[in-house]
C-alpha cells in the first residue's frame, strides 16, 4: 500500500498575559510548535479514532489514519 502524508493546519490563540502562555511564548518557535502539535495529537487522536474507524469500515481503496 502507498502512503500519502498530508497536513492540516491549526492555529492556537494564546492569552499573552496568562502565566502558562508566557512560559510557552518564551520558548524557541520550534519548541512551541512541537509542544502544541504533540498536545493536539494526544487530545484529538483518541477522540476521532471512532470516527476514522467508521469512515474506514467500508474503505475499499483508501484508509485514513492519524500518523504516528
Amino acid at each position: 500500500m502507498v502512503l500519502i502524508e498530508h497536513n492540516l493546519r491549526f492555529v492556537t490563540e494564546l492569552d499573552e498575559t496568562h502565566p502558562t502562555a508566557i512560559r510557552l511564548l518564551n520558548l524557541e518557535k520550534e519548541m512551541q510548535i512541537a509542544m502544541l502539535e504533540t498536545m493536539l495529537k494526544e487530545l484529538l487522536a483518541p477522540r476521532i479514532q471512532p470516527v476514522l474507524d467508521e469512515i474506514n469500515e467500508n474503505g475499499s481503496y483508501a484508509i485514513l489514519r492519524v500518523a504516528g
